[in-house]
């Protein structure tokens, strides 16, 4: 199988919520010498991205969403770990959630794919973040960086929330806010140190914030 191959199969496990077969693949590429941040990028983030795209516009629905989710899962645990042997220690810790009183996470799960791919450590709180539980398990990591994700408008305002509570007891994170009503106007207008419009961007505006610590 060559590279290319490899990258539409990794793809098309994901779409179709192969976990099994996103597995195989994911093992037989590290096999092959292909990096795991290149299957990743290349072949499952793919995936996940397409499959994305394919529920916002109702062309798949969230069971098949979830069983999707879970072969992503799985293959990014097996590369997250090659990742791991070869470059050592993750160049940073990262908490991210989607804000309380919102129950979406595809964008979420894209964003953590990307990062967990470029040897970031992530803490995924899942879906509903009360704000104080940001900061509890940013605590509890030792996280560099808190991610926040809002895909509704009238959740916006918990971003707001866990950054006054940031700013008020002079903690030490760095923030960044996504989703799709967020801004780069939004983030500014709440002192957000980064506004990231997709996963790819979050990587480079996560390692711009790095450079300035």
């Amino acid at each position: 199988m060559t590279k290319d191959e490899m990258f539409q199969a990794a793809k098309q496990s994901i779409i179709d919520a192969d976990a099994e077969g996103a597995a195989k693949i994911a093992h037989d590429a590290l096999d092959a010498g292909v990096a795991p941040d290149e299957i990743m990028t290349n072949g499952f983030i793919v995936g996940i991205s397409e499959v994305g795209d394919l529920f916002e516009s109702a062309e798949v629905f969230l069971p098949e969403l979830m069983l999707s989710a879970q072969a992503m899962d799985a293959a990014t645990k097996i590369c997250n770990a090659a990742l791991g042997q070869a470059a050592g220690e993750a160049k940073v810790k990262v908490v991210i959630g989607t804000v309380q009183g919102d129950v979406h996470d595809i964008g979420k799960a894209i964003v953590i794919a990307y990062l967990k791919a470029h040897g970031y450590e992530v803490t995924d709180l899942g879906r509903d973040v009360a704000a104080e539980t940001f900061l509890k398990r940013a605590e509890e990591t030792g996280a560099d960086i808190i991610g926040m994700s809002a895909l509704l408008t009238t959740t916006m305002k918990e971003q707001r929330k866990v950054i006054k509570l940031i700013k008020a007891r002079e903690l030490p994170y760095k923030t960044i806010v996504g989703g799709a009503p967020a801004t780069q106007r939004w983030a500014d207008q709440i002192g957000a140190d980064a506004y990231a419009e997709d996963a790819n961007d979050g990587v480079k505006k996560i390692d711009a914030l790095l450079a300035k610590v």
